[in-house]
């Protein structure tokens, strides 16, 4: 199968009842955008505020013991330290729904063990690499965005056509811009936690201390900092560019004395935090996890 998917035949969904359990940053987004597109959505989720604004938004909400048992396929979008909780009481209705789909946006349960689905379902990855507001907002116009895709368990034989047609349900391919990569549940999680545990936090911490040396020692303003730092929207400019264009080639979009800082600064960090990357690397092991409440505490 190609490594790179642009299409789906949504189709294959046309006929299936989908429920989609939860409605915070992901779960909304996407059962709105696959409505759109002409399926058939329902919501699980506890009775909250959550459950009010799907009740707004014009869906049917159910228990979620209830919603797993209309529904044809569903759609895992709990936060991770909940989803054990939630799958194993209703764990009772997915083994004995032959053929049932069981969709994972984020991989990390299924793949550290503390979700089980049976050998008699479809049990696919579709787990977009945006945030529930952006694919809304990149649906509406007429683009898409990137997904990664995997299957676990393919009892049908056409589990990765599920993967591929949910993905296009819920405005990630078939459009322009629009690309899923081939990818397994193992894979996204080492990726997902290896980015929350090095260069994400690297990051925060970066900022938070050149804020307290320019301010402490140097005496900038807060609010000057501030603005250097990423109040202007640079930040988020640069990282657009590095998407679009590449990492090295968004340099030219920079002075020569930033470039030169950059390239020169740069080579001297790297090897410093590679080390920190083996570090994290080396404790990366599929046990590690075994009893960890909640997630944050993993590492």
């Amino acid at each position: 199968m190609e490594k790179l998917i642009t299409e789906g035949d949504l189709s294959l969904l046309k006929d299936k009842n989908i429920a989609v359990i939860g409605y915070g940053n992901q779960g909304s987004y996407q059962a709105l955008i696959m409505r759109d597109n002409g399926l058939n959505v329902i919501i699980g989720n506890i009775r909250d505020e959550y459950a009010k604004k799907a009740e707004k938004d014009g869906f049917k909400v159910y228990d979620i013991p209830e919603a797993f048992e209309r529904a044809d396929v569903i759609l895992m979008l709990i936060p991770d330290e909940i989803a054990p909780e939630i799958y194993k009481s209703v764990e009772n209705i997915v083994n004995r729904k032959e053929g049932l789909i069981l969709d994972f946006a984020s991989e990390y349960n299924v793949a550290f063990g503390f979700i089980s689905p049976p050998k008699t379902s479809d049990v696919i990855m579709v787990a977009p690499r945006m945030i529930g507001e952006g694919e809304l907002l990149l649906y509406k116009q007429g683009k898409g965005y990137p997904v990664f895709l995997g299957v676990k368990n393919d009892y049908s034989g056409k589990a990765w056509e599920y993967a591929k047609a949910l993905a296009k349900g819920i405005g990630a391919i078939g459009k322009p811009g629009g690309i899923a990569v081939r990818s397994s549940f193992e894979e996204e999680a080492l990726l997902d936690l290896l980015s929350e545990h090095t260069w994400a936090p690297i990051l925060v911490a970066s900022i938070k201390a050149y804020f307290d040396i320019v301010t402490e020692k140097y005496g900038a303003s807060p609010e000057a900092a501030i603005l250097e730092l990423y109040a202007s929207g640079k930040l988020a400019k640069i990282a657009r560019a590095m998407a679009d264009i590449g990492i090295f080639k968004q340099m030219k979009f920079h002075s020569t004395t930033s470039q030169y800082g950059q390239f020169t600064r740069a080579e001297k960090y790297y090897d410093i935090l590679k080390k920190l990357l083996k570090m994290k690397q080396k404790k990366m092991e599929w046990r590690f996890c075994k009893g960890m409440e909640p997630r944050a505490n993993c590492w």
